[in-house]
């Protein structure tokens, strides 16, 4: 599949089938995102693989009416972007993982997983990092849902290419 068939293909699934994604298929799609562009080669991206004890406790500092979201998939996946301090290096690093999570949700839907990109409001506070060990030093972009498809959600309508594109002379 060329990336743009692919690109067009990649859905975000709300309803995942409840066998969770083999260690090794995750060990593949993670790889992928080695190849994300990063400035300095600093390779900033994160990605935690939560367990049941894990997701316990992040169900636990998210209180039950979050909680519940975070049963939609059976692996999760947290995204996040270790950074230096340095306030441009940082924001470089930020879209680099931005641009891993990308390349991980693309492999997965060559793989025909079903996927979710989101980030809970808890992932955003000191308790819900507390619950994943997740150092200061570090940004969170998301949580990344994987599973089996149960159907294929439709695509959403997106703006023409015009609405985004300018050449300057």
């Amino acid at each position: 599949m060329r990336l743009a068939e692919l690109a067009e293909a990649r859905r975000t699934h709300k309803a995942f089938g409840p066998k969770p994604v083999p260690r090794e298929t995750l060990l593949e799609l993670l790889d992928v995102a080695r190849l994300a562009p990063n400035h300095h080669l600093t390779q900033p991206w994160r990605f935690r693989v939560l367990g049941p004890t894990a997701l316990g406790r992040l169900k636990e500092a998210a209180g039950p009416s979050e909680a519940a979201k975070l049963d939609r998939a059976p692996t999760l996946v947290v995204v996040s972007a270790a950074l230096g301090g340095d306030l441009v290096q940082d924001e470089e690093d930020v879209c680099a993982t931005a641009a891993a999570a990308m390349l991980v949700l693309l492999a997965a839907t060559e793989r025909g997983l079903a996927s979710y990109w989101r980030t809970p409001g808890i992932l955003r506070t000191a308790k819900g990092r507390d619950a994943l060990a997740i150092p200061r030093g570090e940004r969170v972009l998301g949580l990344l849902h994987f599973g089996s498809p149960v159907r294929d959600p439709a695509p959403r309508e997106r703006d023409p290419l015009e609405t985004y594109v300018s050449f300057l002379e």
